[in-house]
């Protein structure tokens, strides 16, 4: 007769067989649960993850911590994400470069987010806003490919580095209008706006969380957002959508689990971000931030990003581009 023992761990490999959540995935979380932030304090990436983590720790009573892994364009911080073990206590804040840029960039990765992850939920889309200086001639987004087109090579863009959202953007929409310009990498966004009102470069396609404030001071003209869709935070300025069909450049950031990580637990996660980004107060601040809330489930995100990846390796591949 078999032990009551050996009739559970039979009972167990057949609920894990089917999938079904265990009593611990149903109890989850039951400790600290780690959220890595592959940049440092202080950025974009690591507000969304700070908001999250707080107001997780309000539902679920247990301590929601970020953890900055920065360097290497986030990869260190994604390599220490997929090497945690997949029981749902860490999560990782993906992005645009990490998940859709790095990995076409780099050719060796310690990492392969692809396999080593898998995808929960979208946080929040961030578009990028086409700005020129306002010494340039050109007032709308047609005026300004006129202008390069007239002038090729004699204008220059600024990004935060090579294989960054802000280069390959801009490398896209020379790719579409068939224009030539010089690339001047930076380190951040902020010295690109020291630049562009310095005079030393012409125009940047930079996150318009950084950027509408220098238009709004008059420092830089906005012509264009890089969205499908106008944004909420700056609804007069259109899209370049309006004049290169299907033209869409934006930062997004999602969170992330290691790959094994229970169903179970993935879908708890996914339904309380879609309530977090469902809140007045959190719309409220991402409207402030210029950024779009947008949950989604597992299985949308993940097609989401393999669109993501066919793009920006087609820029990659086209525009030659490399890393050091």
């Amino acid at each position: 007769m078999r032990s009551t023992t050996g009739t559970l761990a039979v009972l167990t490999a057949f609920w894990a067989a089917l999938g079904l959540p265990s009593q611990a995935d149903e109890r989850w979380p039951q400790r600290q649960v780690t959220i890595i932030v592959p940049f440092s304090a202080g950025g974009t990436t690591d507000l969304f993850g700070r908001m999250l983590g707080q107001h997780m720790h309000a539902k679920f009573g247990q301590p929601f911590i970020v953890e900055n892994r920065a360097g290497a364009a986030g990869n260190i911080g994604i390599t220490a994400a997929a090497r945690t073990a997949p029981d749902g206590y860490t999560l990782l804040v993906g992005t645009t470069s990490g998940f859709a840029i790095n990995p076409f960039l780099y050719g060796k990765l310690p990492h392969d987010t692809v396999r080593d992850f898998q995808p929960v939920s979208l946080i929040a889309r961030v578009p990028n806003m086409l700005v020129v200086h306002p010494n340039i001639p050109a007032t709308t987004v047609p005026e300004l490919i006129a202008y390069l087109k007239a002038n090729p090579d004699k204008l220059s863009y600024g990004s935060s580095g090579s294989g960054t959202s802000q280069h390959l953007g801009t490398e896209l929409f020379k790719m579409k209008t068939g224009t030539q310009m010089i690339h001047v990498p930076y380190r951040s966004s902020g010295e690109i706006m020291n630049a562009m009102s310095g005079g030393h470069i012409q125009f940047a396609l930079d996150n318009v969380t950084l950027v509408l404030p220098q238009v709004k001071a008059g420092k830089v003209r906005a012509l264009g957002m890089s969205t499908l869709e106008r944004s909420p935070s700056a609804p007069d300025v259109p899209t370049i959508a309006e004049t290169l069909p299907g033209f869409e450049a934006s930062a997004w950031h999602g969170i992330f689990v290691p790959a094994a990580t229970p169903r179970s637990i993935v879908d708890k996660i996914g339904a309380e971000m879609k309530r977090f980004l469902e809140l007045a107060e959190i719309k409220a601040k991402f409207f402030e931030l210029g950024a779009v809330p947008s949950p989604t489930t597992p299985e949308a995100f993940a097609a989401f990003i393999n669109d993501e990846r066919d793009k920006w390796q087609e820029v990659i591949k086209t525009a030659g581009v490399t890393v050091d």
